[in-house]
């Protein structure tokens, strides 16, 4: 990949990051891309799940170092920050799944509620001067089945464990942020990153629809749909990554403290606002195959309708999605063709690939995180 230190303002060049959750999906994707922007990545977070997963095909060459403990562990946690002494902090590690939060949800608001609250106070005791980026989820947001998207102030709340722990997760960290690091001239920033139904090569998550598509045409089976008529803000990993690095190359500007939003929404346009069947079908252009409908009326509740409006985020960052609904699900299929063809080694590779040509297409729109620094 040629060299792209100089985008995002140069902000990760030589810097120390921590990535909590780096052996999960967006955090191994997150961690590739940093290592290329020049910067020097932790990682901190449980052992990688067993089986096929996106940490393995990338560690080579990316970690400085990685930290195996829970973020409920108060303690390690507290240890890892002031080890690494991080001048960024992406959170990712979390209990992501909703289903999963009805079987274990004591583990999922343990996980996703007291590990970011331990990290939060690992910072703040350390009193350093590190940007904390906490990702959350569209599904923080109270459900009302709106068309419209949901804006950074609308209310918060969850029918379910994983949404709920979400919520309170805003909460806690806006409390944090106003008692302790707003008033601490030591301290960085803290903010919230609220991302779409993120899709995108290396996910072999259990329960995620795209995985589990993949998984099924992989071994010749229909794919069972669950929720056909469900619609979701998707969007490719890199597009909700580039929303992240930029928000946190934005805290390292003279006053961003107290200019730049706490809280920003991170999605695809409006019109790839689609349901799972339209994505499911899309998949099967590029990789033939069928698809049955196994929706179960008493099957745990998920959300019917989701969208994010990222107005904000426009008006305070100049961000915008750079891959569409179609090229989205182009790109997520060729990253797993290539896995099923070439094998595991080939995967580091392909995805620098896609890092490079994404950065590329944004660069063409104009985006402003994509344009090399000092050539504005």
């Amino acid at each position: 990949m040629k060299d792209s230190h100089g985008i995002f303002g140069g902000a990760y060049l030589g810097k120390r990051v921590l990535v909590t959750g780096h052996t999960g999906f967006k955090g191994g994707w997150l961690s590739l891309w940093l290592r290329e922007l020049g910067a020097e990545v932790h990682g901190l977070a449980l052992p990688a799940p067993a089986g096929p997963n996106l940490h393995s095909l990338i560690q080579p060459g990316t970690f400085q170092q990685e930290v195996t403990a829970d973020m409920g562990d108060a303690a390690a946690v507290q240890a890892a920050v002031g080890r690494i002494r991080p001048e960024f902090i992406f959170h990712l590690a979390a209990q992501p799944l909703v289903r999963r939060s009805y079987v274990a949800p004591v583990e999922t608001v343990q996980t996703n509620v007291l590990g970011t609250v331990n990290l939060l106070e690992a910072v703040r005791q350390l009193g350093w001067p590190c940007h904390v980026v906490v990702v959350t989820t569209d599904k923080c947001y109270l459900n009302q089945d709106w068309v419209h998207g949901y804006r950074e102030t609308d209310p918060l709340g969850g029918h379910d464990v994983y949404s709920a722990s979400k919520a309170a997760c805003e909460v806690l960290v806006a409390a944090w942020r106003k008692s302790f690091f707003e008033p601490d001239p030591r301290l960085g920033a803290v903010v919230t990153a609220r991302g779409g139904n993120v899709i995108g090569g290396g996910d072999f998550a259990a329960d995620r629809l795209v995985p589990d598509c993949i998984r099924s045409l992989a071994a010749g089976e229909a794919i069972r749909v669950r929720n056909p008529q469900s619609t979701r803000p998707w969007q490719h990993v890199l597009d909700c990554l580039s929303g992240y690095l930029w928000y946190g190359a934005s805290l390292s500007a003279p006053g961003a403290k107290a200019r730049v939003a706490g809280s920003l929404n991170f999605g695809p346009l409006i019109r790839d606002n689609r349901d799972v069947q339209s994505l499911v079908e899309a998949l099967l252009e590029h990789w033939p195959g069928r698809w049955v409908d196994a929706s179960d009326p008493w099957a745990p509740h998920e959300a019917g309708r989701l969208h994010l409006a990222t107005d904000l985020a426009a008006a305070q960052l100049g961000w915008q999605p750079t891959w569409g609904f179609a090229e989205t699900v182009r790109r997520t299929a060729a990253w797993y063709q290539q896995f099923y063809q070439r094998g595991p080694r080939a995967m580091r590779t392909l995805s620098l690939r896609q890092i490079e040509a994404f950065v590329r297409d944004a660069a063409l729109a104009g985006l402003p995180w994509a344009q090399e620094k000092g050539s504005r």
